[in-house]
């Protein structure tokens, strides 16, 4: 099949959205498929085909509430050229995929929409933007959400699509084969030394202050956060600094809280390395990372952010602290509640290895890219034949 995907950004760019993309597109080519991705232009790409797939970028930023800047009739003259046999646009809410919506009628290949949460669903500026959504998303062949339970499905439910199906995300078990024991030494972590992980950007959102309050608070000696996330231009790495300054200074010492940019290879290493994945997201939508921690058989606390109850329930792998669902589609906990499941897992190795062993087989039993990519090509492979 020719099949082409559309994400705002793409690899070498990092984050939720392009690791989707990048999984399914690259375990696609090693099927045997043409694979294209349309996507931002970015200075640090140096090639046109990365893993086989082919990259077509575009300087475009924006969405169709905030305005597009950039190549707009390139991008749609590329897609109404296209000899494709399938389209999936990943992620609404940004110009890759608000741009295909005037002309899909005009595009002669099969199209999939892939929605990854509708975060804007309860902002008021948006109220216009999903007025039109239903309409919009009759026009797709086909839907595709990543839980049976989260606000892009049930929105599509309350407006009688039904034309989808459930796709979960996961991790690679490639990737995640590697059992590197290098990242406490490189980082002076002793082995004796609890370690808690969090992975998320430091945009505001991924609660990193939620994390490191319980990490002060929980009744625990000697123990290291690890908080691994890109820096952003409005973001909350300042405060973080103040807090992990805090909380060492509280601790007499006892506890650190390590702020750290590494590569790809020593993220996957930290996890490994890791007796606890904690996560205090604010807002998401199918928490790639959860899928990550059971793959590294590492045990996980998160709030009940996007479909993260769903992902408990699905892999066993970790627990769900009391979380209130706000009017605006954010969640919060408390530092307290998050506290008091740290110390729970550290105080009982044995239920933190249940925990962990569940996980893990869940994961390699449903939720490895490498059976999730098949699950979109028979998708695709139907669609073409109908």
């Amino acid at each position: 099949m020719r099949i082409l995907h559309t994400v705002e950004f793409y690899y070498p760019s990092v984050g939720g959205a392009q690791e989707v993309v990048k999984q399914i597109s690259e375990g696609l080519v090693r099927r045997g498929h043409d694979v294209t991705v349309a996507t931002a232009r970015l200075p640090n790409r140096s090639a046109a085909t990365i893993n086989g797939v082919h990259i077509e970028e575009f300087s475009i930023s924006g969405n169709a509430v905030r305005g597009f800047r950039g190549e707009v009739d390139r991008y749609q003259e590329f897609l109404r050229g296209g000899s494709f046999d399938i389209m999936m646009n990943y992620a609404a809410q940004q110009w890759a995929t608000d741009l295909v919506f005037p002309i899909l009628a005009e595009l002669p290949y099969r199209k999939v929409l892939a929605p990854c949460g509708f975060s804007a669903l309860h902002i008021p500026e948006y109220a216009s933007y999903f007025s039109k959504m239903p309409a919009v998303m009759r026009q797709y062949d086909h839907l595709v959400f990543h839980s049976y339970s989260y606000r892009d499905i049930e929105f599509a439910r309350n407006h009688g699509l039904l034309h989808c199906t459930i796709i979960p995300n996961g991790a690679s078990q490639e990737e995640f084969s590697s059992t590197s024991t290098t990242f406490r030494k490189r980082y002076d972590i002793p082995e004796d030394v609890p370690m808690l992980l969090t992975i998320g950007d430091h945009t505001g959102l991924k609660g990193h202050a939620l994390v490191i309050e319980a990490f002060r608070r929980a009744r625990i000696r000697r123990a290291a956060l690890v908080i691994i996330g890109k820096t952003s231009d409005r973001g909350c790495l300042v405060d973080c600094k103040y807090r992990a300054a805090k909380t060492r200074v509280a601790s007499l010492g006892r506890k650190r809280v390590l702020l750290l940019k590494p590569p790809r290879r020593e993220v996957v290493e930290a996890y490994h390395a890791a007796d606890l994945f904690v996560f205090g997201s604010a807002v998401e939508c199918s928490p790639i990372v959860l899928f990550e921690a059971t793959a590294s058989k590492v045990p996980f606390i998160t709030t009940a952010c996007g479909n993260a109850e769903e992902i408990v329930n699905w892999t066993n792998g970790g627990i769900v602290i009391p979380t209130v669902r706000r009017s605006d589609g954010y969640v919060e906990a408390s530092s307290r509640s998050m506290a008091y499941a740290i110390e729970y897992l550290l105080n009982d190795p044995q239920e933190r290895a249940r925990l962990g062993e569940a996980g893990y087989r869940s994961w390699f039993q449903r939720f490895t890219w490498e059976k999730i990519v098949v699950q979109y090509e028979q998708l695709y492979q139907m669609l073409k034949d109908q």
